[in-house]
């Protein structure tokens, strides 16, 4: 499943929580790969960018 994800313009990040802001940063560097968010209790505790690199 794929979607589009529409991205808050930079300027607009800087007002987010810091937890928000590593997931729009993460987003925004990441071109083919996975964003894991792990939560407990309803909390943002950790986020795991994985980033795949394929060669041809």
């Amino acid at each position: 499943m794929a979607a589009t994800i529409e991205r808050p313009r930079t300027d607009d990040s800087a007002d987010l929580p810091e937890h928000l802001r590593v997931v729009v940063e993460a987003l925004d560097r990441l071109r083919y790969g996975v964003i894991q968010l792990t939560v407990h209790d309803g909390k943002l505790m950790q986020v795991d960018v994985t980033e795949r690199r394929r060669f041809s």
